[in-house]
């Protein structure tokens, strides 16, 4: 199993500003993510499937 990655994480490996992702998060967009209390973690390979089925054509 690979490390969890924070909202940062995920921002730097997209090239988004983190406002980004929350944004897409109250929109039901973007990649899965978790809340583990206060925190949102993402695990890379669903950042990357989900990466994946939107450039895929």
């Amino acid at each position: 199993m690979s490390k969890l990655w924070s909202i940062e994480d995920v921002s730097e490996y997209l090239g988004i500003p983190v406002k980004t992702l929350y944004c897409w998060r109250t929109k039901r967009y973007g990649p899965p993510a978790r809340q583990i209390g206060r925190h949102l973690r993402y695990k890379p390979e669903d950042v990357v499937a989900w990466l994946d089925s939107i450039t895929a054509a």
